[in-house]
């Protein structure tokens, strides 16, 4: 079944993804993404998970310490409740929001709007993250980025968890991850299981 975009006039609209590890500069690029969007006198909406607070309550931080204000949330199902009126949607840390994420993005576009989306696309154990994989099937626009191993220097793609907490979400910065390349990452993993 066709629906018909919710703006009439405006373009179709569309999905962007950003991913890659921890420290590969998502966020930054989401921030960067999210002014220009104001500088062109659109008007912007950014979302992040209730659950994040690391550097601060209601704002959208890089780790270099950009930041742009945000609406913190605890269902992807509020997006859709406040964008009237709304050009472009930024939503952060999408690997902590709920699997309803996808559909609530896909209908956001189908509103006509820009969607752009910055998450992990893998846990620390090197699986899928959360919504993500599935953003990944239906955006338009998809941008990996990297960070630099930490221990060779080459393109990492990975998020070591430095340390032992077992649970898929433990918020954290350079306290607890380190950005690695695929060998760092598994001879870490490695070290790590023997006795």
């Amino acid at each position: 079944m066709f629906l018909e975009p919710h703006f009439k006039g405006q373009r179709s609209g569309w999905i962007e993804v950003i991913c890659g590890s921890m420290f590969s500069g998502k966020t930054e690029e989401l921030i960067r993404r999210l002014k220009r969007a104001k500088i062109a006198n659109q008007k912007v909406e950014i979302f992040k998970p209730a659950v994040d607070k690391r550097y601060d309550d209601t704002k959208v931080v890089s780790h270099d310490a950009n930041f742009i204000l945000s609406t913190p949330i605890n269902h992807s199902s509020r997006l859709l409740e406040l964008t009237d009126g709304v050009n472009v949607v930024g939503v952060d840390e999408a690997q902590f929001f709920d699997e309803d994420l996808t559909e609530n993005c896909q209908k956001l576009a189908l509103r006509g709007l820009r969607v752009i989306v910055a998450g992990l696309d893998m846990d620390f154990k090197g699986r899928p993250f959360g919504p993500i994989p599935n953003l990944l099937a239906v955006a338009e626009y998809i941008t990996k980025v990297h960070a630099i191993c930490q221990h060779c220097g080459n393109l990492a793609t990975h998020s070591y968890r430095l340390s032992e907490d077992e649970g898929t979400v433990v918020l954290g910065e350079k306290d607890r991850y380190e950005a690695r390349c695929r060998t760092c990452y598994h001879m870490g993993n490695i070290l790590n299981l023997q006795p």
